[in-house]
């Protein structure tokens, strides 16, 4: 296996303030990572150095065995570095057709213009595929905002993964997803990741989905690693119990216990 991603002593400081502080993680090709930790352990800062949304204060960001700290977003996007957001990145004033038509157009590197149709089918044909694949097809001709979050996600998500992407990283994905979507969103984006041998790392607050979706996980505390290895030896942790979890680990039965 070859790494991917890996960062060296990535540190983000805001005045006094330690947003996060050494981060140094390896994460190789085709692995699926979950990133756990309360809020303001330094997560999500994390996620926006890797993708460029936030300049480090030090240290290093290798993706792909090239440096991409001084990259930004679209740059990143192009190498194959994408990611969804907690709140999903969408128009919700037009169908769930034309916000995918004018990401496959972005993903083109092309400029807007009024005077070509976003709508080409080329395109067509892409969103087609990809709302095919994530299970969303019913919405394709309606507006965003009829969709309920859990089909949000699903789009904010599909939109990431229309550059073709190496890696994939998920902030909060199943966010405001009612317990009865989030195991079939979760199904869904993984069977895609699975069948594109995408690596993925996503920030997540739900044990549950951790634990059922993940092989290894980063626990974050006071923006530090506290804890980086195996789901269920990084959950029995104590001190993941006591910062991040706040409660006793149970570990899943593999499969064909009784």
């Amino acid at each position: 296996m070859t790494d991917i991603l890996k960062t060296e002593n990535l540190s983000r400081y805001f005045g006094a303030v330690v947003a996060a502080e050494d981060i140094n993680v390896t994460i190789t090709d085709g692995e699926i990572v979950g990133v756990i930790g309360s809020n303001g352990a330094g997560k999500t800062t994390f996620i926006n150095m890797v993708t460029g949304y936030l300049p480090p204060s030090s240290g290093v960001i290798n993706f792909d065995g090239q440096p991409i700290r001084n990259l930004g977003p679209r740059k990143l996007m192009r190498r194959g570095l994408a990611r969804s957001f907690q709140v999903p990145q969408l128009f919700l004033e037009l169908s769930v057709l034309d916000n995918l038509a004018i990401a496959l157009s972005a993903a083109e590197g092309r400029q807007l213009n009024m005077t070509r149709p976003v709508r080409t089918p080329e395109r067509i044909s892409a969103a087609d595929e990809i709302l095919e694949q994530m299970n969303i097809t019913q919405y394709r001709d309606g507006m965003v905002t009829a969709m309920p979050q859990g089909a949000r996600k699903l789009l904010d998500i599909a939109i990431a993964m229309l550059g073709e992407p190496k890696m994939l990283l998920l902030d909060e994905p199943t966010s405001g997803v009612s317990t009865e979507e989030k195991y079939t969103l979760m199904d869904t984006v993984m069977e895609v990741v699975r069948r594109r041998g995408l690596t993925v790392l996503f920030v997540e607050h739900d044990m549950e989905i951790v634990q059922r979706y993940v092989t290894r996980v980063l626990a974050f505390a006071s923006g530090v690693v506290i804890k980086d290895g195996a789901v269920d030896e990084v959950l029995a942790d104590e001190q993941v119990q006591e910062l991040v979890t706040g409660k006793r680990h149970q570990p899943q039965p593999e499969q064909g216990d009784v």
